[in-house]
């Protein structure tokens, strides 16, 4: 569906008309306002104490031997006859403030850096959905196919900042080799930042050799810049497995990002009172914290917050919901009081591309983005509580994270803005369509969204009613077509294949499948 556009800069020009879709320019995006505090000073120190009281009296399950040395090199109680370790709250507040306060994520195409902290503002993609979902195909499994056009509509769409894992699962790689074929994909398809997934040693190992051969560096070179991110989950209630605890080591030792999530559900993996969740939530972080501070001081680390409730009848996750919004932001409390930047999520839980996927992740985006949130993840194409990538919420989340990136633009206050003339000239009673002062910027006024349908009732009956989701489905197939592959050097591109190839040819990782 060809859409005519008004054009802020970019393709076309200022006020240009064109038949592509219509994007805001590539920016480093900032937040204007003061982020929303949902705590005060006394309600965030409680809850801070009452992490360390977690901390300290009843611990963290540790569970790769590894980890737990390095712990109690530091001075943790590490049980002998179990993995529970326990740490003094001198400890903890010892380490608190060696991780920097704003991050520079490395993109293989410098435009697409990303600074990461202070009021900084970028939105990933929805990633590691098992199925894949539009109204032509229905709901199915994740695969290549499906996978890479995901990894082209982020490449393509500029309020995307970076990939932030695989936006659908590709099943039909096989699970040995997968974080090969679909990392290479990544980076051929895309020249944004990246993840690499933190489910074993090698997996991050491979992603990081790859991303330095993007870049350009070889495979063996030696790096300090930061080039890769990965997500440490915690196993809610209190327990870090080995996967985990070996991506906060890697991650440390080679100065690249780890985003500290909790997955914490209250009512099931954490206490069902708000204040419980959070508290259990931050200790959960700053354990994952401490490990990366005691390997290398001063690694850099991003305070995620993933705190939602479940509906207490079914079990099943709620996101979008009023208690989201309040923990997102007193997540970005408690990373602000670290000096951490901060991770929330553009989050629902429909199982269809309509009002409730949409008013769930205003919410989740207002929670986000109120709450202070530097990266927000899942910010496109998240549906049915994350377990499918869908093509036109994928659309529907463009559009809004396009309305927010406007939102966060100043409001201008000038003698030419305020219009006093344009105001004197049309008077009382009049209107003002025709002033100059309008035709002067009435095709740079106002963002255009990109679904919405201003029509009144008759053109729009005429035009066959059409609904939100069956124009997310053109315009998801239109932004295919306009989709470029970015410049990837031949002999770079050679060199990422041959490594691939060579590790395919050893196996990969070892799987039970």
């Amino acid at each position: 569906m060809a859409r005519r556009s008004r054009r802020r800069g970019g393709e076309g020009g200022v006020g240009e008309t064109s038949n592509k879709i219509h994007q805001l320019p590539k920016q480093q995006l900032k937040n204007p306002y003061r982020p929303t505090e949902v705590l005060s000073e006394d309600q965030l120190e409680t809850i801070h104490n009452a992490s360390l009281k977690i901390l300290k009296e009843i611990g963290i399950d540790i569970l790769l031997p590894q980890a737990r040395e390095y712990f109690k090199k530091a001075g943790a109680d590490v049980d002998p006859n179990s993995y529970r370790v326990r740490f003094d709250s001198a400890m903890v507040e010892s380490l608190i403030g060696l991780a920097p306060s704003k991050v520079t994520l490395l993109a293989r195409n410098p435009e697409n850096n990303m600074i990461i902290g202070e009021n900084y503002v970028h939105f990933d993609t929805v990633s590691s959905a098992p199925n894949v979902s539009d109204i032509d195909g229905g709901r199915r499994p994740g695969n290549k196919k499906d996978f890479q056009n995901l990894v082209k509509l982020s490449q393509h769409f500029n309020v995307i900042s970076c990939i932030g894992g695989y936006p659908v699962e590709p099943l039909d790689y096989h699970p040995s080799t997968r974080h090969l074929e679909a990392t290479r994909d990544i980076i051929q398809l895309s020249d944004k930042s990246i993840r690499g997934y933190s489910l074993g040693l090698t997996r991050l190992q491979d992603a990081l050799t790859m991303s330095k051969i993007s870049r350009g560096l070889g495979e063996y070179s030696e790096i300090n810049d930061t080039i890769l991110m990965t997500t440490i989950n915690v196993n809610s209630p209190l327990v870090l497995d080995d996967a985990m605890l070996e991506g906060i080591i890697e991650m440390a030792k080679t100065n690249q990002l780890s985003i500290l999530t909790p997955f914490t559900l209250a009512g099931a993996m954490a206490p069902v009172t708000l204040a419980g969740a959070i508290a259990q939530q931050n200790a959960e972080c700053l354990a994952a914290y401490m490990l990366s501070q005691i390997v290398v001081p001063g690694a850099p680390i991003m305070y995620g917050g993933f705190i939602s409730n479940v509906d207490m009848k079914s079990g099943s996750p709620a996101f979008g919901t009023p208690e989201y919004i309040k923990t997102a932001m007193a997540g970005g409390q408690l990373a602000r009081r670290y000096g951490l930047p901060y991770r929330s999520s553009n989050v629902n839980a429909s199982n269809a591309v309509d009002a409730q996927a949409a008013y769930e992740s205003v919410f989740s985006l207002w929670g986000a983005i109120m709450g202070g949130a530097n990266l927000i993840k899942h910010g496109a194409g998240w549906l049915e509580g994350g377990l499918v990538a869908s093509f036109e919420k994928y659309i529907l989340d463009v559009d809004l994270l396009q309305m927010f990136t406007e939102f966060l633009q100043p409001i201008k206050v000038t003698d030419a803005e305020l219009g006093f003339d344009a105001i004197a000239d049309v008077g009382p009673g009049g209107h003002f369509f025709a002033t100059e002062h309008t035709q002067e910027r009435y095709k740079t006024a106002f963002y255009p969204p990109i679904l919405s349908d201003w029509r009144n009732f008759e053109s729009w009956h005429e035009a066959g009613e059409p609904k939100t989701h069956e124009k997310a489905n053109a315009v998801y197939k239109q932004a295919l077509d306009e989709y470029q592959q970015p410049h990837l050097d031949e002999s770079i591109n050679e060199e990422l294949i041959a490594f691939v190839d060579r590790r395919i040819a050893e196996g990969g990782i070892a799987t039970d499948f």
